[in-house]
């Protein structure tokens, strides 16, 4: 009951920005190999990690969290800020989970998140990253830029984020009523974004203390926004848990471009067009991209310097991480949660709770099976899975490359076959434009991924060593190959890149240990929710992308803050919204 009521609280103020798009925010495959037998401290700027499966530290904690996403590292953090002794257990020997950097020869990687906006907004209506990052002292330094390209059947522009800059590309390439229907597009929505980001994600609990650290302490603002949007702006904020698209027929839009390219923001933030996403996402979006004074975000360093500042804020309160620490079961007796059990063999005690990072479906797998009751194992496995996801990672020379090259590119080859199509829409992120420090001196380095929509049966059951699997490789990659030649012009040649490195859904399985590498839960607004954090069994809780809010950056940061408020007392709760000014 408490948690239906906070999640239901939740999805009214829901801050889901762009960041939760990498163009999604959110969560690609690891490439860098793993190393088992490196056993030596490893360190990541200032954060000093310990890579090994045999955990040499003290072996317990108040609280043991199983992996180090995005997700995972706020849980964590928060937890050490509020005094709890945290243990945080990565399998993989990098930290980051789908939002960690790799290095191969001098080039440094993003595997996931490249499209980020709001780190640097501070108060209430902040990204729920930024805010987890206040609460544990750490800045992140970025570059800020405004346009990304676009490239689909109708042509190609730079898109730019502002109130009127679209209205340029809807003159050229849409109808004559298209700047008309747009206008009344943002004059519907934006004066809902005050409903709509109303209630701070850290303010947020899975208990009855909600009524004390959100409910009663921003009813005020609550009401105001309210007031201030007047009648219909109150009837219109009925509409932010229903599916985006009801408000797009409302105001009966009937231009093809912006119904299209509505599709393509919705499916870049959420899995989903906008027959599947909530409003209150979309809303938070446009409110982010479309008033005076937008910008995009690009962490300076790469996405891991997201990672390795949630490290540095997890240590600085006394957390602890262990890398090369692959859980293999959660210990359940006297059907409470009481500890993880090691692929070494080695047990590490939990005297709060355990907290799974991982997806809903490897959760489950790491359970006895007599602990779980049958009605929550049915549900989980029959919640609908995103597709998986086909990279290109590659190092090239940047010598004979046009010098006004930008961050990011966008390739939609045909409207009519939807943008949740398979190898219809690819996105291409060059954050050494940005940040050069990831290449080399006159280098420049490149991911570009299918967003969410490579089929995992075509892949499944293939030996990764045989031809079959690597002649499917080469034929799943050419379409991105081919969006990067468009986008980088004549000057790119494949053959002279430096680095090549394909990745498959097979790779995201393997490396991301997500259960048939997807991207996350399927689950349509008005057809389904996503899971609470608590579960059946006591003492075990559940952040992440399987879990309320959902999928993205923001929306996993949010889960983890939650789950992080859940495990502590509401005035230690409320000490830290004092602490942070929200």
């Amino acid at each position: 009951m408490a948690m239906d009521l906070c999640s239901n609280m939740l999805r009214f103020s829901r801050p889901f920005s762009p960041s939760a798009f990498g163009v999604s925010a959110h969560r690609r495959p690891i490439f860098a190999q793993s190393s088992s037998s490196t056993q030596q401290p490893i360190s990541i700027g200032s954060v000093s990690l310990n890579n090994n499966d045999a955990f040499p530290g003290k072996a317990e904690a108040d609280v043991v969290v199983i992996g180090s996403g995005i997700g995972g590292l706020c849980c964590a953090g928060l937890l050490a800020r509020y005094g709890q002794d945290v243990l945080v257990l990565e399998s993989h020997d990098l930290p980051g989970g789908a939002a960690h950097s790799f290095n191969i020869k001098g080039y440094k990687f993003d595997s996931g998140p490249s499209l980020f906006s709001g780190f640097q907004s501070r108060g209430p209506q902040a990204n729920p990253l930024a805010q987890v990052l206040d609460a544990l002292g750490e800045s992140l330094p970025c570059a800020n830029y405004d346009s990304w390209m676009v490239y689909i059947p109708e042509g190609e522009f730079l898109s730019r984020i502002g109130p009127t800059e679209f209205f340029k590309d809807l003159e050229k390439y849409a109808s004559p009523n298209a700047v008309q229907e747009w206008q009344k597009l943002l004059e519907t929505i934006l004066p809902l974004s005050a409903a709509a980001m109303a209630l701070p994600p850290l303010s947020i609990r899975g208990d009855w203390g909600v009524l004390s650290t959100a409910a009663a302490r921003y009813a005020p603002s609550l009401l105001k926004s309210f007031i201030q949007m007047g009648p219909q702006g109150i009837i219109g904020s009925t509409k932010l848990l229903r599916p985006f698209s009801e408000i797009i027929d409302s105001l009966e839009l009937k231009d093809p471009f912006i119904r299209n390219w509505l599709d393509l923001l919705a499916f870049l933030l959420a899995g989903v067009k906008t027959n599947g996403i909530l409003s209150a996402e979309m809303i938070y979006m446009f409110a982010e991209w479309y008033k005076p004074g937008s910008c995009l975000e690009y962490p300076l360093h790469g996405s891991g310097a997201v990672v390795n500042a949630l490290l540095q804020g997890l240590q600085k309160f006394g957390g602890r991480i262990s890398l090369g620490s692959h859980v293999q079961n959660i210990i359940v007796e006297n059907d409470r949660a009481v500890g993880v059990k090691l692929k070494s063999g080695q047990f590490i005690r939990a005297k709060k709770a355990v907290v799974s990072n991982a997806s809903m479906w490897d959760t489950l797998a790491l359970l006895p099976e007599s602990a779980v009751p049958k009605s929550y194992r049915d549900r989980i496995n029959t919640i609908p899975q995103c597709e998986s996801f086909m990279h290109l990672h590659l190092g090239f020379d940047a010598e004979d490359i046009r010098d006004d090259l930008g961050i990011h590119h966008i390739v939609v080859n045909d409207w009519d076959r939807g943008v949740d199509a398979d190898q219809n829409v690819v996105l291409i992120s060059v954050p050494s434009v940005l940040s050069p420090d990831l290449a080399p001196p006159g280098k420049h380095v490149l991911h570009a991924y299918t967003p969410g929509t490579e089929p995992y049966t075509l892949w499944e059951g293939l030996d990764r060593r045989s031809s079959e699997y690597k002649n499917l490789k080469a034929e799943r990659s050419e379409v991105m190959w081919r969006a990067v030649e468009r986008a980088l012009g004549a000057g790119f040649k494949r053959e002279k890149c430096e680095v090549k490195l394909v990745g498959t859904p097979l790779t995201h399985q393997r490396f991301l240990r997500r259960n048939r590498g997807t991207y996350g839960p399927a689950i349509e607004a008005g057809k389904g929710s996503f899971l609470g954090h608590s579960t059946p069994i006591p003492q075990l809780y559940c952040c992440g992308d399987s879990t309320f809010p959902g999928i993205g950056v923001p929306a996993v940061a949010a889960s983890g803050a939650i789950v992080a408020n859940s495990l502590v007392s509401t005035s230690q709760h409320s000490q830290l919204l004092d602490a942070i000014g929200i």
